[in-house]
């Protein structure tokens, strides 16, 4: 089953360079209309243009596709919401959002200003958040609609000196997790990606090189496009390298009942190995999971008391 994308509005943010540039071409390829958006800064967020993104577009009409360009500042309510205008101006609807932008400022946690914590927060998580509402209503009145966000596996599992980068990836997982739910009524499908590819975000971070070449972002928009397709999943996150491709799950363990005379630090600590066993894990469909685990078995401690 080929998957294509026509008659398809799609809005790609972070769109100059990189996943963001990959992720532009390829719907546009496959017969979306694609507002390419890009800031135009540097990695660490300094500076703008708008003259690699309007690369993009020029290689997308260029190549028989449809592509206009937009310079919104993702962390800027008024500028997103003039860029959403434009585009249900130009096309009438918005099906497809990439949230792509992103900036680095890594340093060690006590050598990083709060300043800097913020911002890399504002751009990856609030920028996230500003661009989704933007389009919600739209896709809500459509009933229909696929938001893809971009997480890492610096936010699923840590990387040194990324407190700040690592705290924004991790918690678009949160916002995921909630979006899931309240769009599902709507046709509004949400997912995550938490990629590794060679881009110039991460040409300093010590990869070897022909690893680094095996690191394509075109094998990142593979998946990309699975998840933003009319049969995407939602609430998936999917790893991807390289090539390699998996799905990361939040799980708990079984986990243990303590009777009200054993809820002491001291029965957690002796118990810690059996309360840590992954032996029986268990995946939640939403917050009532964990509850519900623990409740049933208070119920069977008491049934058997």
């Amino acid at each position: 089953m080929s998957i294509d994308y026509k008659g398809k509005v799609a809005i790609v943010t972070g769109a100059g360079n990189g996943l963001g540039k990959s992720h532009a071409i390829a719907l546009a390829a496959r017969g979306a209309k694609v507002v390419v958006n890009d800031l135009g800064g540097s990695v660490d967020g300094s500076g703008g243009s708008i003259s690699a993104a309007q690369e993009v577009v020029n290689h997308i009409n260029a190549a028989g596709g449809e592509a206009i360009v937009n310079g919104a500042n993702v962390t800027k309510e008024d500028e997103v919401a003039a860029m959403v205008k434009e585009t249900m101006d130009k096309w009438g609807r918005v099906d497809i959002l990439v949230n792509n932008a992103g900036i680095l400022r890594d340093k060690t946690f006590h050598k990083m200003t709060l300043a800097d914590f913020r911002t890399v927060i504002d751009v990856h998580l609030v920028g996230t958040a500003i661009c989704t509402h933007a389009v919600w209503p739209i896709m809500r009145e459509q009933t229909y609609g696929r938001i893809v966000c971009t997480s890492s596996p610096s936010g699923l599992h840590g990387i040194f000196g990324q407190a700040n980068y690592g705290a924004a990836k991790a918690g678009m997982i949160g916002f995921m997790n909630a979006l899931h739910l309240e769009g599902a009524k709507y046709g509004i499908k949400i997912n995550l990606l938490s990629p590794s590819a060679k881009t110039r975000m991460t040409l300093d971070i010590g990869i070897p090189e022909p690893i680094l070449d095996q690191m394509t972002p075109e094998a990142i928009t593979a998946a990309m496009l699975f998840l933003v397709s009319e049969d995407a999943p939602s609430r998936a996150i999917v790893s991807c390298a390289a090539g390699g491709y998996a799905r990361g799950y939040v799980v708990e363990t079984d986990g243990i009942y303590l009777p009200p005379d054993d809820q002491t630090p001291e029965e957690i600590a002796a118990r810690w190995d059996e309360i840590s066993s992954t032996d029986n894990v268990h995946y939640y469909e939403n917050s009532s999971g964990p509850s519900m685990n623990f409740m049933n078995k208070a119920k069977d401690f008491a049934d058997k008391n």
